[in-house]
């Protein structure tokens, strides 16, 4: 008998690389994703690192750190080379200062101050202008200063800043007995910072321009005259601060003018007149009631000289209206009858003067009185 066929084996399943295919799909998936989150995290590091950077070295706020640190190295020409410091006469008059304003303390031995602890303090984006705020300490005390920054320009990805108002201040200083004075220990003359130059007028105040911030401390120390050190703090841009200073003559100066008066005294009492030329004092014929005075027996002395003491006037100063007295001694013939007698007379008189300085640097000192002016 016939054997029936065998039955047919059953179809073949998929082969076992045709399992694999979705899965394989299903991992390439997961390894993009994977690979994107890393992208982005990535990208958002150098983003977040591109940020710090650009803070700490290429932006507003690390412009104005820069700025700082100049000053506070005293590296005066780096300081005046930072874009917007500089101004002309066009940018000081529109700052309401004056045209001819003097950069002469613009210098690295202005610059002696400390300055420490900086740190910005904000820093806010308006119309294109960027305002940062830094707090520092100078000379130890707390202080804290607003700058105005704008970018002028890049370098590569790198952006480039300057002030849109320039950091800088201006000191005006009026000293009066003096044309010499020094800022922070510089030697100041009036007619080397004027627009005037030699014809300055002593009594007229000086412009100075100086950088913000900065402490500048004002004083006189010359053989004629002296004042006490005067503190000015320059913290804000373009701001005016103004110093009133008046010099009081030294110790060595009044002495000389005390000399001079001593010596015009006794000039006058050489002279053996009943009334000396040019002298605040003399004796009248009325005191001897007409007689005849011998004239080779007249004699003055000066037993007591008048204080001597400088009050400001002007650009200078005036000697102080002082008493002293002089003595009169002198032979007198009577016209009555012929006889001589003695007369010895303390005769009381008030003495002034004026003290100027020269433009060379002397004195010119006038002695008087109020009745001979």
């Amino acid at each position: 008998m016939d054997q029936a066929p065998a039955s047919a084996p059953p179809p073949a399943g998929p082969a076992a690389g045709d399992h694999t295919r979705p899965a394989r799909r299903s991992g390439l998936t997961g390894d993009l994703v994977i690979l994107g989150i890393v992208g982005v995290l990535l990208a958002a590091a150098i983003w977040a690192g591109f940020s710090a950077l650009h803070r700490q070295f290429w932006g507003p706020s690390a412009f104005v750190e820069r700025y700082i640190g100049m000053l506070a190295e005293g590296d005066a020409a780096a300081a005046l080379a930072v874009p917007g410091v500089t101004l002309d006469s066009t940018d000081l008059e529109a700052a309401g200062l004056p045209a001819t304003s003097s950069d002469a303390l613009l210098r690295e031995a202005v610059l002696s101050f400390d300055i420490s602890d900086v740190e910005i303090t904000s820093e806010r984006e308006i119309d294109g202008v960027v305002e940062v705020r830094a707090s520092y300490r100078i000379d130890g005390t707390p202080g804290e200063s607003l700058f105005r920054v704008q970018r002028i320009g890049t370098e590569g990805l790198v952006p480039r800043w300057g002030f849109e108002t320039s950091p800088l201040a201006e000191i005006r200083v009026e000293v009066r007995g003096s044309m010499q004075f020094a800022v922070n220990g510089f030697e100041v003359d009036k007619r080397q910072v004027s627009p005037d130059g030699s014809a300055a007028d002593p009594t007229d105040a000086v412009s100075l321009l100086v950088f913000s911030p900065g402490v500048y401390s004002v004083a006189v120390d010359t053989a004629l005259a002296e004042a006490d050190p005067v503190n000015v703090l320059a913290d804000a841009a373009l701001h005016s601060v103004r110093l009133d200073i008046q010099a009081r003559p030294s110790e060595a100066f009044v002495d000389v003018v005390k000399e001079k008066v001593s010596a015009f005294l006794t000039d006058c009492a050489q002279q053996q007149v009943m009334q000396p030329t040019g002298c605040p004092f003399g004796m009248d014929t009325h005191a001897v009631g007409g007689d005849r005075v011998l004239a080779d027996t007249i004699a003055w002395t000066i037993p007591s000289q008048p204080p001597v003491a400088l009050v400001p006037q002007d650009a200078y100063w005036a000697i102080s209206a002082a008493t002293g007295t002089a003595h009169f001694d002198a032979d007198v013939v009577s016209l009555f009858d012929g006889s001589i007698y003695h007369v010895s007379e303390d005769v009381p008189f008030v003495i002034d003067g004026t003290v100027e300085v020269l433009p060379d640097g002397t004195a010119s000192i006038l002695v008087g009185s109020p009745a001979l002016r």
